[in-house]
C-alpha cells in the first residue's frame, strides 16, 4: 500500500465537493477483477488523465459496509439466477469522512445502476425507522423482511476524469466479516468504471493493453457464496474459482 500511496502523489487531487459534478447516481457500470501485481503499472498510466479523490489528506479511503437480505436470501438469489430489476440493500460507512448512509442499489433490465441513499447516524443490524421509511418510499420491499447478513470491508481509491465525465473506483484489501470471523481476499483488485453511458475510456484502453478483461463480480454475492453453505451458487462458481486463484497466489 505504501507503493500505491507514493504513486497517487503524482495525481492531481479533487475534493468531494468538486466531485459533485460526476456523482453518477444513475449510470452504467463496467467491472474488472485482477491481481494486485498489475495495479502499480495501471496507476502510472492513469496519472495524467485522472484526478484522485482526497479526503482529509487521505487518497486511499476505508469503507465498511453491512448488507441486508431476507432469511432465504431473496436478493442474493435473484442475482444468482441472473434476474434483472434487482436490489441490494446496505449500510455503508465512509471512514475518513465519518459519514454513514443507508443505500438502495437497483439494477434495471437495461443494465443501468440507480442508487438512492440517506444519511444516518450509526450502523445497526436491524433497519431503523428512518431506513425502513426510506425503503418503503423507494421500493415495494417490506423492511421487516430484512436482516444483516455480512460485512464487506475494503480500501478504495477513487479516480475522476472530468472531461469524459467518468469515475473509476479501485478497491483493494477486501475482506468479509461474518459472525466475528474475518475472511480476507488478499491480492485481489476490483476496478469499476462508472459512466453516464458506455463510451470509450482511457482506462478501458489501458486494461486492453494489459490484456485484462471486463468481468462481472458482486462483492456482496461473492461474500455470501463464500461464507454460507445453504445458498445456491452454481452461477458464481467460475468467479469463485478465479477469485480464489488470485487471492491465494503467492
Amino acid at each position: 500500500m505504501n507503493n500505491i500511496s507514493d504513486i497517487l502523489q503524482n495525481f492531481e487531487s479533487i475534493t468531494l465537493e468538486q466531485m459533485d459534478t460526476v456523482k453518477l447516481q444513475d449510470r452504467m457500470d463496467t467491472k474488472f477483477v485482477f491481481s494486485s501485481v498489475h495495479l502499480t503499472s495501471i496507476l502510472q498510466k492513469l496519472s495524467e488523465s485522472y484526478k484522485v479523490l482526497e479526503i482529509k489528506g487521505n487518497r486511499i479511503s476505508k469503507y465498511e459496509t453491512l448488507y441486508f437480505d431476507t432469511p432465504d436470501f431473496s436478493l442474493y438469489t435473484k442475482h444468482q439466477n441472473e434476474k434483472t430489476n434487482r436490489y441490494k440493500l446496505r449500510i455503508r460507512k465512509y471512514v475518513e469522512s465519518d459519514l454513514i448512509f443507508f443505500e438502495i442499489k437497483f439494477k434495471n433490465n437495461k443494465g443501468r445502476t440507480i442508487k438512492d441513499r440517506i444519511r444516518i447516524k450509526e450502523i445497526k443490524d436491524v433497519l431503523q425507522k428512518k431506513e425502513s421509511d426510506f425503503l418503503k418510499e423507494k421500493t415495494n420491499l417490506n423492511p421487516e423482511d430484512f436482516g444483516a447478513k455480512i460485512c464487506v470491508n475494503y480500501s478504495r481509491l477513487t479516480l475522476v476524469n472530468e472531461i469524459t465525465n467518468e469515475r473509476l473506483t479501485i478497491d483493494v484489501d477486501l475482506s468479509y466479516k461474518k459472525e466475528g470471523r474475518v475472511y480476507p481476499l488478499s491480492n485481489l483488485v476490483i476496478a469499476e468504471l462508472k459512466q453516464k453511458k458506455t463510451v470509450s475510456s482511457y482506462f478501458g484502453k489501458v486494461m486492453k493493453e494489459l490484456n485484462l478483461h471486463q468481468s462481472s463480480m458482486s462483492k456482496y454475492c461473492i461474500g455470501i457464496a463464500s461464507t454460507y453453505n445453504n445458498v445456491k451458487k452454481n452461477n458464481f462458481k467460475p468467479n469463485l474459482i478465479f477469485i480464489n486463484k488470485i487471492a491465494n497466489a503467492s
